[in-house]
């Protein structure tokens, strides 16, 4: 901590010094009786002032939270020889806030060897991986003529994990793995969705076999069966471009649905992988179960948006990454053209691929003038004439809007796949 010496200090050492001065010159000692209190004042001020020993410590009744949840954040000081004006500063990032009429900073009296704490009831505004911490404090000695000012105590570690939507149905893969899961495979084996009867063969099981239309048909007649199956899911992430209007960007929305996503699809055993496809590559190797999910909820709060002017492809990501037969559902506002070229890579490699596009329109201004909505007008053709572009490749894009539930989003891509089989057809 370092100390510095307030104006009032030098005020009473100013008085002091010129009043002593003029009186002895001047043979006057009513000047000299005049300045003694002020040079008292500051002898005292000189003697009292003790180096304060302070230790603190920063603590929060939960590391991990939701969007929208209370943490209580609970300020320890102790101090061996007491302060008698202690202001405290605790540093929160603009994502937290404080309610309940909290005030920060603060002022407290510490009496020697006796600990103060101080609760500060916070609420998690927006998601992410922040340190609440450390303190700023300044210590005033009795008489306000010196303070010590410096930090205290390391940063509580908080995480704020995006809130997840409910989702009732979840999109499909066309085609599943060899592992067990709860995908119903369009291949016929061993299972209990029923898919055709056929006739018994030698090394047929006994209970496979259809009595009733055994009896109609007058031969053996066996049942079959869909297994069971896992699938592979990517969850792409467009971070190169975000638009914000006040709190609030597609980048947020496209980590809120991420999370809800990779928790559903990891619910019904399927191996969820993440691809962070920005300024900023990262991924993680699909893997199924509750570390996976924690895996991937931590690396969505690391997501932000990294300028960088490098024209790199999916060729850059390892192998295991992108697993053959990998469902790949796409999260991007389609704004950078480096995604949009990527995506259309992927499509070409024969991988099951959907987006979702996170619509920038609700957070874009277009604007008063005539040039204004001219140029509006004609960015929003250009995204029309993206989206018939990837259509036309088989990529079904979907627009989705905060106000709109995740669920009616992936409804249309079934829909969409539903007409594609009827064209084929």
């Amino acid at each position: 901590m370092t100390r510095s010496a307030s104006p009032r200090l030098r005020a009473y050492a100013a008085l002091a010094g010129v009043g002593l001065v003029i009186g002895l010159a001047s043979g006057r000692i009513e000047l000299v009786v005049l300045a003694t209190p002020f040079a008292l004042a500051a002898a005292a001020a000189l003697v009292l002032a003790v180096r304060p020993q302070l230790t603190a410590r920063i603590s929060l009744s939960r590391e991990r939270a939701l969007e929208g949840e209370d943490v209580t954040a609970r300020v320890e000081l102790v101090s061996a020889n007491g302060v008698q004006q202690l202001d405290v500063f605790v540093h929160l990032p603009r994502e937290l806030e404080l309610r309940d009429g909290a005030h920060n900073p603060f002022a407290v009296r510490l009496r020697p060897g006796r600990a103060r704490t101080v609760e500060l009831p916070l609420r998690c505004v927006r998601w992410g991986a922040f340190g609440v911490g450390p303190l700023v404090v300044r210590a005033r000695d009795p008489l306000a003529c010196f303070a010590w000012e410096g930090r205290l105590g390391p940063a509580a570690p908080l995480r704020v994990y995006p809130e997840v939507e409910a989702l009732h149905s979840l999109l499909p893969p066309l085609e599943t793995q060899v592992f067990v899961g709860n995908q119903v495979a369009r291949t016929k084996g061993d299972g209990i969705e029923f898919a055709d009867i056929r006739g018994f063969v030698a090394g047929d099981r006994m209970r496979r076999i259809n009595w009733r239309a055994s009896a109609r048909r007058g031969s053996l007649l066996v049942n079959e069966y869909h297994p069971e199956r896992n699938a592979d899911v990517i969850l792409f992430l467009d971070t190169f471009t975000d638009v914000r209007r006040g709190a609030s960007g597609t980048i947020d929305l496209a980590v809120r649905a991420a999370a809800s996503l990779a928790g559903r699809y990891l619910q019904r055993k399927d191996r969820v992988g993440l691809v962070s496809f920005g300024g900023f590559l990262s991924w993680l190797t699909p893997e199924s179960g509750t570390v996976q999910l924690y895996r991937i909820l931590d690396s969505l709060l690391q997501t932000e948006i990294v300028l960088s002017f490098a024209a790199h492809g999916v060729d850059v990501l390892p192998q295991r990454t992108l697993p053959p037969k990998a469902l790949v559902l796409a999260l991007t506002p389609l704004l950078d053209p480096r995604s949009a070229g990527s995506l259309l890579d992927l499509r070409a490699r024969g991988f099951d691929l959907t987006v979702i596009e996170i619509s920038p329109l609700p957070f874009v201004d277009p604007g008063r003038g005539a040039t204004a909505k001219l140029a509006f007008r004609v960015w929003r053709l250009a995204r029309e004439s993206l989206r018939a572009r990837y259509e036309s490749a088989g990529i079904p894009v979907i627009e989705w809007r905060e106000d709109l539930p995740l669920d009616a989003a992936l409804e249309e891509v079934a829909s969409f796949r539903r007409r594609a089989r009827i064209l084929r057809v």
